[in-house]
């Protein structure tokens, strides 16, 4: 018989302390800060190190990088305690077969494909997003939940895209996925936190079990 298991919560596009801090004590699993400057919810290293520094022991910090060379990856990953990295952009596995990293890769998921293809790049978790032309995320488009389904049936995946406090227990009863990421969802504004839609998302999420 299955067991149901806890879903992982990560809670992406941090642009402040105070946010970081309320997702954290919300119950969040993973903090999510984006490290390419065209994004709205972009931040600098220096600024993430300056928030890092000023948070409790236990967060994961995720960075999200986009086209950056992998040596650059790896340095600030070192220079800010991350926990993992996540390439959101179009970089190639083989520059970063043999960094030390732990790797979060997105895939883009359009007409029943993915891009990469999960097979084609090793990863530790697999950030499922809707593939939106000229946008590397955080567009607040909904994810194909069908075909997402099918490779969290294969892959360790965390599911983004469109997940709201309103349809994220619908998403994981029908994904299944390890865990779920979100930004845009809990906004008042591009990279500003609506603290109240934060605690409700976290709360939904957390009372959403799948099966093990």
């Amino acid at each position: 018989m299955n067991m149901p298991r806890k879903t992982d919560i990560k809670i992406c596009g941090l642009t402040n302390l105070t946010d970081a801090r309320a997702a954290w004590e919300a119950g969040a699993d993973f903090l999510g800060f984006v490290l390419y400057r065209r994004s709205p919810r972009g931040i600098t290293a220096r600024t993430l190190r300056r928030i890092r520094d000023r948070l409790p022991a236990g967060p994961r910090c995720i960075g999200v990088f986009v086209n950056e060379p992998g040596e650059e990856v790896l340095r600030v990953a070192a220079d800010c305690g991350l926990y993992a990295v996540q390439l959101h952009g179009d970089e190639p596995a083989r520059d970063f077969a043999q960094l030390p990293l732990r790797i979060w890769r997105a895939v883009r998921l359009a007409r029943g494909r993915s891009n990469p293809a999960p097979k084609s790049w090793p990863a530790d978790r697999y950030v499922l997003d809707a593939a939106v032309p000229g946008a590397y995320g955080g567009t607040g488009k909904l994810t194909d939940w069908r075909r997402a389904a099918e490779l969290a049936g294969k892959h360790p995946v965390m599911l983004a895209g469109g997940l709201t406090p309103a349809n994220v227990a619908d998403a994981i009863r029908q994904v299944q996925p390890m865990g779920v990421d979100v930004a845009s969802g809990v906004e008042k504004a591009p990279g500003k936190k609506d603290i109240r839609k934060l605690i409700s998302f976290i709360a939904a999420a957390r009372n959403t079990r799948t099966a093990q």
